[in-house]
């Protein structure tokens, strides 16, 4: 999997603290310690550091190199408390509130990041969805250049029956249910950032329809127009087709016939889904029918990097989210460098 191995290679490069909050499970035990046996990230563990041990000596892993923060007794957790009860205090939140909520191993977490203590979070393999995505949009917010956070999958397509090979952006796979043409508009623009950041390739897009440029007239087919324009105005020199068919997208062949004047010219590699029923299904028949690996989900639009684990993940799974977020980090830092 060349692209997934370029990811874990930027990693190495450059690897920056991440804050997990689910250290009592053994996958992400596993994951943390392999991660930063390989130089691929400084791994900060929160939670209860007795209970975190314990499961380390039951499952023969080692934790040297390994940091913790323990909500119990870490000496700037009235920091945390005090940043949290600033951030919500506008919803009611009261401090006292606020010291109960940022003892929650995956608040927490979320706390590390918004103050720079941890570059990226990484939970999921525990909490639900719900949990993940809402806590990481309460505390570290969303990214004022895309103002909605939504999800994606790196596909990875790399086995020698593969026609198509690579990775690929599938999104929105996950969160954002039905997406009128702005929302999709913004999900389109969040994943051409990840493309850029973890494919490590020029963006070339496809916004997917059962139309090809105009073949079909219906309201669904207007929205992916619409959202395509909209994409155009902010970035005016993106490749980028819209509306067109998943054919058209991926087959050069067949983007020469059907759209001859297409700038993608069937080599996509950011998919990007009408709404979450097309997405999903999508990525599964990929992933069930196809064969390709799928990472994820991953979280886009967000001010820092969060990422979401499907609760049945493996200790592989997480390592490679570990991965992402790190490279996902590393871009960030870039983009808010001054100068």
């Amino acid at each position: 999997m060349k692209a997934l191995h370029r990811i874990m290679d930027r990693a190495r490069e450059a690897p920056v603290r991440i804050a997990m909050s689910e250290g009592q499970d053994p996958r992400i035990l596993a994951a943390a310690v392999r991660a930063t046996r390989e130089g691929m990230a400084r791994i900060v563990l929160v939670g209860d550091r007795a209970s975190i041990a314990e499961t380390a000596r039951t499952q023969g892993l080692k934790l040297a190199g390994i940091d913790f923060h323990d909500p119990a007794d870490a000496s700037n957790q009235r920091e945390l408390a005090q940043a949290l009860y600033e951030l919500r205090r506008h919803k009611g939140l009261t401090m006292a509130q606020a010291e109960s909520s940022a003892r929650d191993p995956l608040v927490c977490a979320n706390l590390l990041v918004r103050l720079g203590l941890a570059a990226g979070t990484v939970s999921g393999a525990v909490r639900t969805s719900a949990d993940v995505v809402r806590t990481a949009i309460q505390v570290i917010g969303v990214n004022p250049d895309i103002t909605l956070v939504s999800s994606f999958f790196l596909m990875m397509l790399c086995e020698p029956f593969h026609s198509l090979k690579g990775g690929l952006i599938f999104s929105d796979c996950g969160l954002v249910v039905d997406p009128n043409a702005e929302e999709l508009s913004e999900i389109a623009l969040a994943a051409v950032d990840s493309a850029s950041t973890l494919l490590m390739e020029e963006p070339r897009v496809a916004m997917l329809s059962f139309s090809t440029n105009g073949s079909a007239k219906h309201a669904a087919v207007d929205k992916v127009v619409a959202a395509t324009e909209l994409v155009k105005i902010r970035r005016p020199g993106l490749c980028i087709d819209g509306d067109v068919q998943l054919d058209a997208a991926i087959v050069a062949s067949i983007a020469t016939r059907k759209a001859p004047e297409s700038r993608v010219k069937g080599r996509a590699n950011v998919l990007i889904f009408p709404n979450l029923e097309a997405g999903n299904i999508g990525y599964k028949l990929a992933e069930r029918i196809g064969g390709a690996v799928a990472i994820g989900p991953l979280l886009q639009g967000l001010a820092r990097p969060a990422n979401d684990l499907s609760r049945g993940c493996s200790t592989e799974d997480v390592f490679h989210v570990i991965a992402v977020t790190v490279v996902q980090a590393g871009y960030h830092a870039s983009r808010t460098r001054p100068g």
